[in-house]
């Protein structure tokens, strides 16, 4: 059974947590549900009945959450807007002994969250870090999206402005692995339209509400996906963007990036027309400017 949107599922009846053990000093990692409340292991379960103390983003996420498993523990925000003032404290604390917690809203902390501040503190101070590992969106929707899973970038939040989004997307079109990406829901489409642009006719997978009761994972050509969403309007719950590896590259010998140079300056601007070759032929804009500028001389 999974939960309907917006509620949060214990499964059924929720089971009495193993009572809290000591643990040993140290920050501990632990991985939260991503929707079902139930998507939690029983490791993470003691680790947050025996913390001293649990960091938490949202106080009444993670409340909510322990209540259903009958947990009761002291907690203490730590998100990106207190994490310069709580990340000394919480030093501290973890200094004089004490076992930590830390959790993100939902699934595994240090994804898009400013977690790795503290992780880094930590290790510099020469105390214990421990994963306890669980759910994560970003594998999940990998997961689920079809496309190849052997190497992967998960790039989280690109930039809300659409200049500095297209920017960033233009950053990973490159890379040779398939990109995982978060995404508000009312900028979906317009990330699309900017994505099939810089990406061309790539194949892609938008994945929202991930172990909740309205679950969907839509596949198809980065397009597609933004006619739909563009039509359809701003879909509702959490979204993960999962986006295909490039093709690989044609032969590149002179002869036929020329050619193609000179299909596409009769078609394009000098700037488009290299950037259209460019990518096509994995080379670098700097080389493919300095020849398109000769072929244009020669006209």
């Amino acid at each position: 059974m999974i939960p309907a949107e917006g509620a949060v599922d214990d499964g059924g009846e929720p089971s009495e947590a193993a009572g809290p053990s000591k643990l040993a000093p140290g920050l501990y990692l632990v991985a939260t549900p991503i929707g079902h409340a139930r998507d939690v292991t029983l490791r993470a379960l003691d680790v947050l009945a025996g913390a001293d103390l649990i960091a938490c983003e949202d106080t009444r996420i993670t409340r909510r959450l322990l209540a259903i498993h009958k947990i009761r523990a002291r907690l203490t925000p730590y998100h990106e807007h207190n994490a310069e003032a709580a990340r000394p404290r919480l030093l501290a604390r973890l200094g004089a002994g004490a076992a930590i917690a830390l959790v993100s809203d939902a699934g595994t902390p240090l994804v898009s969250d400013p977690g790795y501040k503290l992780v880094q503190a930590v290790i510099a101070a020469g105390i214990a870090v421990t994963a306890v590992p669980g759910a994560s969106a970003a594998l999940a929707a990998l997961q689920l999206s079809g496309l190849p899973t052997d190497r992967f970038l998960c790039a989280g939040f690109l930039p809300a402005k659409a200049a500095a989004r297209r920017r960033a997307l233009e950053s990973l079109a490159p890379v040779e692995a398939t990109l995982v990406l978060f995404e508000s829901a009312p900028r979906l489409a317009a990330c699309l339209a900017d994505a099939a642009d810089v990406f061309g006719a790539r194949l892609a997978a938008v994945a929202r509400e991930l172990t909740k009761w309205h679950e969907e994972v839509r596949r198809d050509s980065l397009a597609a996906l933004a006619r739909h969403y563009a039509a359809a309007g701003p879909p509702r719950g959490e979204v993960v963007l999962v986006i295909a590896p490039p093709a690989p590259a044609p032969a590149a010998d002179a002869a036929t990036v020329d050619a193609a140079l000179a299909d596409a300056l009769t078609r394009l601007s000098l700037s488009d027309a290299v950037a259209e070759v460019a990518g096509a032929f994995r080379l670098p804009r700097r080389a493919v400017y300095g020849r398109a500028l000769v072929l244009r001389s020669l006209r």
